[in-house]
């Protein structure tokens, strides 16, 4: 199975910076952000990759080459400087590199403790999400679990991690440009068709350099 890492934020955010380093490319415990992503997809038998960027994409190239240093193999898939596909879009273009099997997608700028093996499709589902409780700068939750199954609203909402499993059928209506991705969980969710998993661990968007420094005084520990 094929794993990708979204990588093609801005981190407007996270200036200055990201004015001349791409975020995935911010070191925390004494590596990248990505590095430490890529690092755990391996543990976890993941060693096809596809990396997606934009906003100086050229350095995560030339900083993660083919990714036999990390005994994984890479392929980017490069989005337009300054005009990033968003999450939706960014997938449907890598499709034709992730292939006719279903894919993990996890976001470059998250830290999660969540072992991606848990992660399993139905034969009937086109989805399966990660979600998280609410963090305090998203207090209001994102979808609804009942029954390991993801609805679009209801009570008890949860965070969506940024972490997925999905068939290429999911995006079967998409065109491509630029789009998000939450959209089209909901028309898989209308289905019945998007299975969820409540992870209780560790879990940090690091959106702020505040969150980036809280996660480099948390890995400096280790």
């Amino acid at each position: 199975m094929k794993a990708m890492i979204l990588a093609a934020g801005r981190g407007n955010r996270m200036r200055p910076l990201t004015d001349q380093t791409p975020k995935p490319l911010l070191e925390v415990g004494g590596a990248a952000l990505i590095v430490h992503q890529i690092q755990r997809l391996r543990e976890a038998g993941f060693t096809e990759l596809v990396i997606n960027h934009a906003h100086l994409g050229a350095q995560i190239e030339q900083a993660l080459g083919n990714g036999s240093a990390f005994n994984v193999q890479i392929q980017y898939s490069p989005e337009t400087e300054g005009r990033a596909l968003e999450t939706g879009g960014g997938i449907y273009r890598a499709l034709p590199l992730l292939g006719d099997d279903p894919f993990l997608v996890t976001n470059g700028d998250i830290w999660c403790d969540f072992d991606y093996r848990q992660l399993r499709l139905d034969a009937q589902d086109l989805a399966q999400i990660v979600l998280v409780d609410n963090p305090p700068h998203h207090p209001e939750g994102d979808f609804a679990l009942l029954r390991e199954r993801v609805q679009p609203d209801g009570n008890g909402r949860l965070t969506f991690s940024g972490i997925g499993l999905y068939r290429p059928q999911l995006f079967a209506d998409c065109e491509p440009g630029a789009f998000p991705l939450a959209p089209v969980l909901r028309a898989a969710m209308a289905k019945g068709r998007c299975s969820g998993l409540h992870h209780r661990g560790y879990w940090l968007d690091i959106g702020t350099p505040e969150r980036l420094r809280a996660l480099d005084r948390l890995l400096s520990k280790d």
